[in-house]
């Protein structure tokens, strides 16, 4: 459960930014609300993603070693007026080419403040590739568009969300994701459309609560086993208290709460409610 490398982090931000971009000039209502983010329209979706790229873009630019203040980032709530798409559209290609090239000048090794106790700018490019992926499935959704990700990237954004609630866990007990510091339930996330890395947990069929179906052998999977010290993941398939089969994107979709369980090609197999659980308490920031 490799991270992906720095370029391919950079080049799916410039991909990303290009999809969000297209659904901007797409003749969708920017005034519409976003289902999965119901507090935005899809406007202030866009202009979310596009103001945490130009903050991302000012922290590994400057190699900042603390937080940078909003009202030092420049345009970083996006051009004045509501409701243009042209003048919207400019302001994100802007965004997303600013912090691409701050990225790929800085290398994934480069020594930055984050939050999330991984100091340097590959976490940025990391958490900015899986900000936008994510985001840009909620302005698909709110304009009624097909989305899709690569196998790559949305395995990743799985193992990253993983860490990110382990750390909250660890480091913020207070939080809301300290209700999974509980043993004894395992979830399983299988993706009926991908295939598993090489080497990747037991050879052999995937096993599935008991009573369930058999899924094929190689294919994509997670363990993801809650316990009293934070959650843990492996590679692989087992034996489950629930699984969540489906199609990649729609897994991941349905794993950060952007899409219903039962959603398209989704199946769930075993204890609903500890998914539920998942759904409810996993968030970070």
């Amino acid at each position: 459960m490799t991270a992906l490398p720095h370029d391919r982090y950079c080049d799916e931000i410039f991909h990303q930014v290009g999809e969000l971009r297209a659904v901007v000039t797409s003749g969708a209502d920017l005034a519409a609300t976003v289902p999965t983010c119901p507090d935005w329209s899809l406007e202030q979706l866009v202009r979310h993603m596009g103001g945490a790229l130009r903050w991302v873009d000012a922290l590994v630019r400057t190699r900042a070693q603390e937080n940078i203040p909003d009202e030092r980032i420049e345009l970083l709530g996006g051009p004045d007026g509501v409701g243009d798409a042209a003048a919207l559209d400019a302001w994100l290609a802007e965004s997303g080419e600013l912090v691409v090239g701050a990225l790929r000048g800085a290398g994934p090794d480069t020594k930055v403040w984050s939050w999330a106790g991984v100091p340097d700018s590959g976490f940025w490019a990391r958490r900015m590739t899986h900000e936008i992926t994510v985001h840009r499935a909620d302005a698909a959704l709110a304009a009624g568009l097909p989305y899709e990700v690569a196998a790559d990237v949305a395995a990743d954004a799985v193992d990253e969300w993983l860490e990110l609630v382990r750390w909250m866990q660890i480091n913020e007990p207070h939080a809301t994701s300290g209700e999974l510091l509980v043993a004894g339930r395992t979830i399983q996330l299988h993706a009926t459309d991908a295939p598993a890395e090489p080497g990747a947990g037991r050879g052999g069929a995937a096993v599935l609560p008991a009573g369930t179906a058999v899924s094929p052998a190689g294919t994509w999977g997670r363990v993801v086993e809650l316990t009293e010290r934070g959650v843990v993941w492996r590679a692989g398939h087992e034996e489950t208290t629930v699984a969540l089969r489906g199609p990649l994107t729609s897994v991941l979709l349905a794993f950060y709460g952007r899409l219903p369980l039962d959603g398209p090609g989704l199946e769930v197999l075993g204890e609903r409610e500890v998914l539920e659980l998942w759904l409810a308490n996993a968030k970070f920031g």
